[in-house]
């Protein structure tokens, strides 16, 4: 009897060990698991890429990490995770870390981003330009107050080095802690202009739907001999694919894994038909299809 059951308990043992190795998804193009970072700033377009290529390949999970920038760079830079998408390219000196050991790595635009100055419907100013900007952040007299998505994210950096400046001045700039929050702000406050990235302020963003009512973009002029100086340019997509509006970021896909996995099929088909017809409805610039314009409200066409 004993050995009828030490029998029983080896056929059962084998028996799933054999089907944990059927449960087991192969890594590949399109299955398998992928760790990836995302700059908060253009997480709405990515999380979108996502859910409908989840769709397309349900053998595909995704462990996302969606921060501000310089929260994400460590965990990259670390080697703890490999794939991130960043509205920059990598700057020599975090190329070098992968570099170092004779990493590939692989780059990918597959959208083009715009920063967004959103302030109040109530107020009468409509429109800025470049100049006013950057002398608010070199801590010029200004009655405009500036106030980003987070202090350390990406939109933060990008005005940091439009100015040339190390830091920003003690007063006339602000951060809040996420893109959410700017919008929460500046419809309910008349005194700040916001800046974030332009995909938060779409009409997807259903979650602040009620509060991007009570908020407009701002048209930007460019300084003096650079692509849109003649006029004041709002964020739309045809704007972005045109290179007119002032404000413009190029979205990245930045693959280090070293291997042909999940990792090269997402960023392949970021690029594909599909992927870009996605970022086409989400009012980005595509990196090949034509271009519609971004509407900030169902209601507001401007």
């Amino acid at each position: 009897m004993r050995n009828i059951l030490f029998i029983f308990c080896i056929l059962a043992f084998v028996s799933c060990k054999r089907k944990d190795k059927t449960n087991v998804v192969k890594e590949t193009r399109t299955s398998g698991t992928l760790k990836i970072l995302v700059d908060e700033s253009v997480g709405p377009i990515v999380q979108q890429q996502i859910d409908i290529f989840n769709l397309d390949y349900p053998q595909a999970k995704f462990q996302t990490i969606v921060k501000a920038e310089q929260k994400l760079l460590p965990a990259f830079l670390n080697d703890s995770v490999r794939v991130i998408v960043l509205p920059r390219l990598l700057t020599k000196a975090e190329e070098k870390y992968y570099n170092q050991r004779h990493i590939r790595i692989n780059t990918s635009r597959f959208a083009v981003d715009g920063i967004a100055l959103i302030t109040n419907k109530g107020n009468i100013d409509s429109t800025i330009d470049v100049k006013e900007v950057i002398d608010i952040l070199q801590g010029k007299k200004s009655d405009k107050k500036l106030v980003f998505d987070n202090a350390y994210s990406s939109t933060f950096q990008y005005f940091k080095d439009l100015a040339s400046i190390s830091q920003f001045p003690a007063s006339g700039v602000y951060s809040k802690n996420s893109s959410n929050e700017v919008i929460k702000l500046i419809a309910e406050d008349k005194n700040f202009i916001g800046i974030l990235g332009v995909n938060w302020v779409s009409e997807r963003n259903t979650d602040m739907a009620k509060y991007l009512e009570q908020v407009k973009l701002l048209g930007v002029k460019n300084l003096k001999g650079k692509p849109g100086d003649d006029q004041f340019y709002k964020p739309t997509q045809d704007n972005l694919i045109k290179g007119i509006y002032p404000f413009l970021r190029n979205v990245n896909i930045i693959d280090c894994e070293g291997r042909d996995g999940l990792g090269t099929g997402f960023a392949t088909w970021l690029r594909s038909q599909r992927g870009q017809l996605i970022v086409l409805k989400s009012g980005l610039g595509p990196h090949k299809l034509m271009p519609r314009q971004l509407n900030l409200t169902k209601g507001n066409k401007n």
